[in-house]
């Protein structure tokens, strides 16, 4: 504690300049669990870079967190590279473009090159513009989906997807060298932008990544005729525009927004949880849909990344699970490519592990393969660039995972839902013209390969307690692993940390081939499984449930039965 008063007497002393933050710091005085909190650590700088809350201190997003996050990256930039470019971007959230333009003024303070969107953009279009400009790296500043007091910061590589492992420790180290008031360098934004060292990215960038989106459609034209209804929410975020141009470039032109959830909007006031993953996200929308009969809802979530859907059935509206729309979008570019004979030798479609396997039965069924890796987007993109330098990019079908996140095309190499959104409503229109929805769809592929349910445990952590208590849940379970989850037998165990699957019965041991990560895969009987991870960019522990029976009824009571068990097993919720 006594550590921590003293960062917390340092940060009063230091930021007197700054009221925002010297104010919260004069308003926690002699509280000390509230000190705690902001002082009790840094923010960790992982593979997702940072994210917090928004606020004072080192366990805090702020302008001081955020540019000794850069001034390290620049030092492993400066390290690694002759004259190195970063490309930077944001989104709507509460400083947002404040904390983009005192990243840039450092790295040209270091000698660093800058491109900087003079708007906020999507995500995926930063991952194109670090491709096109040719760039070291990339930042952009954005929390995703969380509600409006997190912000963060994600780093890119050079090959336009999140860092990796090695570099993100690498650049965390360089990190942890700097003081964080009196170790950054510094110039003033407008004076690096007028002499040249910060650069405004052109629009024609935006036209090119249009373009490339636009050539990823399956079926031209089929919009245009299908009079399909659609409402969309870009959740007060940074898909308003981009989504919107490219909808009606390809015809759909029957598209209402929901007015309150267009303009960006930090504050996220009518949805304060901003994930396409929650049927909350989709409350305006559906009143709005109720009224217009429309076919087809869309959201993406603040840095239009993620992309949610509900499809009318019935007279009702059903929200689709990121699970079916990864299954649904593979059956139709598959199924589609097909029939058109445009579908490449070796067609391969990738996922993170925790996604559905109906995905793999579907891409079974065109002889795709299916490449399953660690969750992080990151891992999808860097099999998307080895497949490039080997000739063999347009083996590249889709790559996704079941947290809403999609990408067609090798254009960005992070998920994307412009191009997602694109594609989805183009599926919508496609089926429309023949008599059926996305919900029958869904049913058909479930008639045809089982019924796979997929279900998401969230437990939450929160404070200088928690992360303590999510290792020691993960280290009773490795300490005494279940031979049976809902009266199934385990069949086999798969520690991603240790790096080994063991088969329960004969005790053999099968390397895994993927990078270290803290979670745990419990294989049960017909398909079903439950996988035990700790997020990588919240305070909480996920546990994923494979359900897999014959009917829909079958596959619920089956998950009921394995996530009550598992949750006795770990003693959580």
């Amino acid at each position: 504690m006594n550590d921590v008063n003293r960062l917390y007497k340092l940060w009063l002393l230091k930021t007197r300049d700054n009221e925002e933050i010297n104010s919260e710091l004069r308003s926690i005085e002699g509280q000390p669990d509230e000190i705690l909190d902001r002082f009790y650590c840094g923010l960790e700088f992982g593979t997702a870079g940072l994210r917090g809350i928004l606020g004072s201190g080192t366990n805090r997003m702020n302008v001081y967190t955020v540019n000794q996050a850069t001034q390290g990256l620049a030092d492993y930039l400066n390290s690694e590279f002759n004259s190195p470019s970063v490309a930077i971007a944001y989104d709507s959230r509460i400083n947002s473009d404040v904390f983009a333009r005192s990243a840039a003024s450092v790295l040209v303070a270091n000698g660093i090159k800058v491109y900087i969107y003079p708007e906020l953009v999507p995500t995926p279009m930063l991952s194109f513009a670090v491709r096109r400009l040719s760039c070291s790296s990339g930042i952009i500043i954005t929390a995703s989906h969380n509600p409006s007091k997190y912000n963060g910061y994600k780093c890119y590589d050079s090959e336009g997807y999140q860092m990796t492992d090695a570099a993100a420790e690498k650049t965390y180290e360089y990190i942890q060298k700097v003081d964080i008031f009196d170790g950054v360098k510094t110039v003033p934004f407008d004076e690096a932008l007028a002499d040249g060292r910060i650069e405004y990215i052109k629009s024609g960038i935006n036209e090119e990544f249009y373009e490339r989106v636009l050539s990823c459609q399956i079926n031209p034209g089929i919009c245009s005729a299908s009079k399909l209804r659609l409402v969309y929410t870009p959740l007060n975020g940074t898909g308003n525009k981009p989504v919107r141009e490219v909808l009606s470039r390809i015809g759909q032109a029957d598209v209402t927004v929901v007015p309150e959830q267009e303009l960006p909007d930090g504050n996220f006031p009518t949805c304060p949880f901003p994930n396409p993953e929650i049927r909350q996200a989709f409350d305006l929308s559906l009143k709005i849909a109720e009224k217009t009969g429309a076919d087809l809802l869309l959201a993406t979530d603040p840095d239009c990344d993620r992309v949610g859907i509900a499809v009318l059935d019935g007279g009702e509206y059903k929200l689709m699970t990121g699970n079916e729309v990864g299954a649904l979008l593979t059956e139709y570019i598959m199924s589609c490519r097909h029939d058109a004979g445009t579908l490449p030798e070796r067609p391969v479609v990738v996922k993170s592990f925790v996604t559905s396997e109906l995905i793999a039965k579907i891409a079974k069924k065109y002889g795709g393969e299916t490449k399953n890796l660690l969750t992080g987007f990151k891992y999808i993109g860097e099999l998307i660039t080895n497949l490039e330098k080997k000739g063999e990019a347009d083996r590249f079908i889709a790559g996704m995972e079941e947290s809403y996140g999609y990408l067609s095309g090798i254009h960005a190499r992070d998920k994307d839902a412009v191009v997602a959104s694109m594609l989805i409503t183009e599926m919508a229109a496609y089926y429309k013209s023949k008599g059926k929805t996305l919900v029958d769809v869904m049913n058909g592929l479930y008639a045809e390969h089982g019924m796979y349910l997929n279900t998401v445990l969230n437990f939450g952590f929160e404070g200088a307690s928690g992360m303590e208590k999510m290792k020691e849940l993960m280290d009773n379970l490795r300490a005494d692993s279940p031979s049976e989850i809902g009266g199934l037998k385990v069949l086999s165990i798969s520690d991603y940390k240790a790096g080994e699957k063991t088969d329960t019965e004969s005790k053999a041991k099968t390397a895994i081939d993927l990078p270290k990560s803290n979670v745990l895969q419990y294989g049960l009987p017909g398909d079903s499984g439950v996988i035990v991870r700790p997020s990588g960019t919240e305070p909480k522990i996920k546990i994923y449930i494979t359900a897999v029976a014959a009917d829909k009824a079958g596959a619920e009571a089956l998950t009921a039965t394995i996530g009550s068990d598992i949750k006795r097993i770990m003693n959580i919720g």
